[in-house]
């Protein structure tokens, strides 16, 4: 009876034991939620054209300028914490240009009229304290316009345009940039 009195107590403890070594501590959620935009907009279709994985900041009273500025001197991460990422699972022709399907970081480089997107061959960064202009792929302007309704969280979407093109759309606060682009379909 001590015998079985003392294994189940050592069972008990080894079980305490090895669920205390498991434990996690899962960090609280992001105040920049991490979010992405696909097209086609179908997530169960698995023949995607391109996805875009980025950080969702929010303007919480503040002006889109102060958060991502206009200015010559630089670019911004556009969204929040890591670099944004595109990936195109195709050849594309964005906004004109050539860009061979594989996955880049999108920074970005506001202005009042328009913005240059920039893509760059260097991945997973944080930020944009690490951008070097010597690793951009792909530079285009974008067009800039104003959305009647403030654009709380910083958002991508795709829609679908005439002649087999789509147009991406950054939106936030007031400002809303879209370039288009499209498969490059070899005859």
């Amino acid at each position: 009876m001590k015998k079985t009195i003392l294994l189940v107590a050592v069972f008990a403890m080894a079980m305490i034991s090895s669920t205390d070594a498991f434990a996690q501590k899962f960090p609280r959620l992001d105040v920049s939620p991490m979010d992405a935009a696909t097209f086609p907009n179908d997530w169960k279709n698995s023949d995607k054209l391109v996805k875009v994985i980025y950080g969702r900041p929010q303007l919480k009273g503040r002006e889109v300028s102060s958060l991502a500025a206009v200015s010559d001197k630089g670019v911004w991460r556009t969204g929040a914490n890591e670099a944004t990422e595109i990936t195109f699972f195709k050849d594309v022709s964005f906004a004109g240009k050539a860009v061979k399907a594989g996955t880049y970081t999108l920074f970005t480089i506001p202005a009042e009229k328009e913005w240059t997107l920039v893509f760059s061959s260097v991945r997973n960064v944080w930020g944009h304290y690490t951008y070097d202009k010597k690793d951009d792929v792909l530079r285009v302007s974008a067009k800039v316009s104003k959305s009647e309704k403030t654009i709380e969280a910083f958002s991508i979407a795709f829609d679908k345009a005439k002649d087999h093109q789509v147009i991406m759309y950054l939106g936030w606060g007031n400002t809303v940039v879209s370039v288009p682009f499209k498969e490059v379909v070899l005859k």
